[in-house]
């Protein structure tokens, strides 16, 4: 972890206003929509209408007549042309112990497609029309194959096969735990509570559709991709070695804003490459712009995974010990989180806040002729949670107890810590009885009994939810790069390798900077999004603030420190007598100082630069505590979210109004799984759920107003900054805190469970089939 003088400022804890809303608030954001067509030919993907078929002949004749039309690509050109395939971590094993085996993913489909929606050509044309109408004239015979599509069925002897090399559709597998111990506890326990849990499929719902342009500058060769894209150094990478087989240096990768991106943006898509390819082999710009149902056949999901649990408990409700199964849908294809998910990042945080030691975890990763699982905000993480406190709550109501109090019982204690979990993970810090006694006196716990009863006497069922939560944040790396320039102009650059999306990270990291060197932070520039200026990990998930905010801020120091040798020549003073201060370097007990512009004047460039490597010592663990309350209207099975309250463990908030908006956006997602939303299929594997007449999202008039309180009683001791990730909170706890409150609300009329979406038609029908209340 990186030292910081003891001096140093970091803006924690203000709020200056968003620098990024007055741009985009007024039209003035570059999406890559907003870029002219420049003469840009456009390109459109024709997908596959079956889950399952080979590709017997495709007949491009007429289309490549059609007017406009530049070029047709199919998967056997591209096989010819020996473009490279989308990379997977073939890290794990099968349930046989043999490596994990992947089917390849291609830019375009080549003899197989293996869901509905694959690209299998691409036709690049001079305009978007043309290119459409021309995607309409090819013919392609298909000899259709079985699908499946349940996850449960895709394990079953005879199901059809997604990938010959794993005929049971079972890609990998793992466990965690002493499966004989925990079974001797399960033999000797006072109470045992057992759930089958789903966390379904979910569609992510970015403003902006993915877009993509690339060009070939024809005096250099080199390639510019323009893309939205989480993480642009890696996306350029994949692009190079995998895809285009060229060096990297030959790439650039350019991100502007982007309209959203909740993890579906993480990595580059065959769209990405296809686009790319057909700009070097064409030589001219390309363009493709998906629309709503592209992003929802083509783009990955996220979720899917299927979960039997159990908890043991004795008599004081003190959890002995805890075992779940669980099966994560992977799709047809592996993106690169989609078995890391299920796998690793769940298990990470499976036994959350709770001091749960015995545990046997079993997880299988199974292919569906279904679009590809990827990262969404939580990856893993939501599901885990999902799990341990529906058991929770349904432990508490099964035994007689206060679900306040069974969470007590099993808490991990403050003198506990650092704490390792069950996985080997080490939670470096936090106050979890705390965080919920203070959620208790802010959602007025006592006065719930009133409320109830008032809704009761309108016909109306009520309950309320609680959840506990931690989640697990650092992406892959605890490091992340940076360089920072003060120029002759007086302005002072920051060039980082994460990724703004919406999260206001320029805001975050001006503040930063500006405090850190303090001078306003109207003179802090930040650039994101250009491999040609930029290194760095990029914005995986919840990453950003911690990891780029520490490099950020130890630029600022190494900057100092730089202009300090540069003042003590130009003064003629020794180092040790340099101070600085607002932006001047000054001989102390002297008048005699120059000005940190000035030092950069002279300067190659007239720009002083460093570049610097920010350090955590490990991932970070935010956590909190969430309390809703729900009321039901039995005659129509309508829930309604009336109140929610959260209590939010973020460490250090460097900047809380940020922070804040973080949560109600991830509390939304975590209503939108709960309440609304939920990808479907049919048995054929077409998507019945292609567009949001289908697909329901929650919309302003559904969500309550909701009570954000951040408490940093327990900051972070893995970065100086002592901050926690904050982005994907909310989307952890979120779903459970709505489903434990519909349940309490259902819980007098003998229903115990029911999986999400908790639809209208579905909370009727278990109203219906319960009768009376008890």
């Amino acid at each position: 972890m990186n030292i910081l003088p003891g001096n140093m400022r970091f803006g924690a804890g203000l709020s200056p206003k968003r620098l990024e809303d007055q741009r985009l608030l007024t039209g003035q954001g570059l999406f890559i929509d907003d870029k002219p067509e420049d003469g840009a030919l456009w390109l459109y993907v024709l997908r596959s209408p079956h889950a399952h078929a080979r590709i017997v002949s495709m007949d491009i004749t007429a289309a490549r007549a059609m007017p406009g039309v530049e070029a047709i690509y199919s998967g056997a050109d591209l096989v010819a042309d020996d473009v490279g395939t989308l990379p997977t971590l073939p890290i794990f094993k099968r349930p046989d112990g043999s490596a994990a085996t992947f089917p390849p993913r291609r830019l375009l489909a080549h003899e197989i497609v293996r869901y509905a929606g694959e690209s299998v050509a691409a036709i690049v044309a001079n305009s978007r029309s043309a290119a459409q109408l021309a995607a309409e004239a090819i013919e392609i015979i298909y000899d259709v194959m079985p699908a499946v599509v349940d996850l449960a069925a895709a394990m079953q002897p005879g199901a059809p096969v997604v990938w010959p090399a794993a005929p049971d559709n079972i890609v990998a597998a793992t466990s965690y735990g002493d499966a004989d111990k925990v079974e001797a506890a399960f033999a000797a326990a006072k109470h045992v509570v057992s759930l089958d849990l789903v966390s379904q499929r979910l569609m992510p719902s970015a403003l902006e559709p993915r877009s993509t342009i690339a060009e070939v500058d024809p005096k250099s060769g080199r390639l510019t991709l323009h893309v939205q894209s989480q993480t642009p150094a890696s996306t350029r990478d994949i692009l190079a070695d995998a895809i285009l087989k060229r060096p990297k240096d030959s790439i650039r990768v350019v991100v502007g804003d982007i309209g959203g991106g909740f993890g579906q943006k993480t990595s580059l898509y065959p769209e990405d490459g296809i686009v790319a390819y057909a700009a070097v082999k064409l030589g001219r710009k390309i363009r493709w712009r998906g629309d709503r149902t592209d992003d929802f056949v083509g783009g990955t999901h996220g979720r899917d995974l299927s979960s039997t649990a159990e908890i043991a408990l004795d008599a004081s409700g003190r959890v002995q010990a805890y075992r779940v199964k669980s099966i994560g849908g992977t799709g047809a294809y592996m993106s690169g989180t989609g078995v890391i998910i299920p796998l690793v990042l769940g298990p990470f945080v499976q036994t959350s806040v709770y001091d749960l030691q015995l545990v046997h975890y079993e997880i299988k990763a199974v292919m569906t002729h279904t679009a590809p699982v990827g990262a969404y905000r939580g990856a893993g993480r939501p599901e885990a949670v999902f799990i341990i406190e529906r058991l929770m709550d349904a432990a508490a109501r099964q035994i007689g107890m206060d679900p306040r109090a069974i969470r007590k019982v099993n808490y991990i204690k403050p003198t506990q810590f650092p704490y390792k979990n069950a996985v080997g993970q080490t939670y470096d810090s936090g106050a979890f009885a705390h965080m919920l006694d203070r959620a208790s006196e802010l959602s007025d716990w006592d006065g719930f009994a009133a409320r109830k009863k008032a809704a009761n006497k309108k016909g109306l069922l009520y309950g309320r939810g609680l959840t506990s939560y931690i989640e697990w944040t650092g992406g892959p790396g605890t490091t992340e790069k940076v360089s920072l320039h003060a120029t002759a102009e007086g302005r002072v650059i920051l060039h980082s390798g994460t990724q703004a999306m919406g999260q206001g990270l320029q805001t975050a990291y001006s503040q930063l900077v500006a405090e850190s060197l303090g001078i306003g932070i109207d003179r802090i520039d930040v650039i994101q999004g250009d491999t040609d200026v930029i290194v760095g990990m990029g914005s995986v998930g919840s990453r950003s603030l911690f990891v780029g905010g520490t490099a950020a801020v130890v630029s600022a120091v190494d900057l100092i420190a730089k202009a300090r040798d540069k003042a003590a020549n130009m003064l003629e003073a020794s180092v040790e007598d340099i101070e600085y201060s607002g932006g001047f370097l000054t001989v102390v007990g002297t008048d005699k100082r120059v000005g940190l512009f000035e030092i950069a004047r002279a300067e190659k460039d007239a720009r002083l630069s460093v570049d610097s490597t920010g350090v955590a010592d490990g991932p970070t663990w935010p956590n909190g505590t969430h309390i809703c309350e729900v009321e039901i209207d039995p005659e129509t099975g309508i829930t309604n979210v009336v109140k929610y309250t959260t209590v939010d463990d973020v460490g250090v908030a460097v900047n809380p109004v940020l922070v804040t908006g973080q949560v109600h956006g991830g509390v939304v997602q975590g209503i939108g799984q709960a309440l609304y939303e939920g990808v479907h299929y049919d048995e054929e594997g077409q998507l019945l759920t292609a567009s949001y007449q289908d697909y329901c999202i929650p919309r302003a008039g559904d969500l309550p107003s909701l009570f954000v309180t951040l408490d940093g009683s327990a900051p972070c001791v893995t970065n100086p900054l002592g901050a926690k990730g904050c982005g994907e909170s909310g989307a952890i706890g979120g779903p459970p805190c709505i489903v434990n409150g519909v349940m309490d609300a259902l819980s007098s009329l003998g229903i115990t469970q029911l999986n999400t979406p908790l639809s209208p038609l579905k909370v009727w029908n278990a109203i219906q089939g319960a009768g009376a209340p008890a």
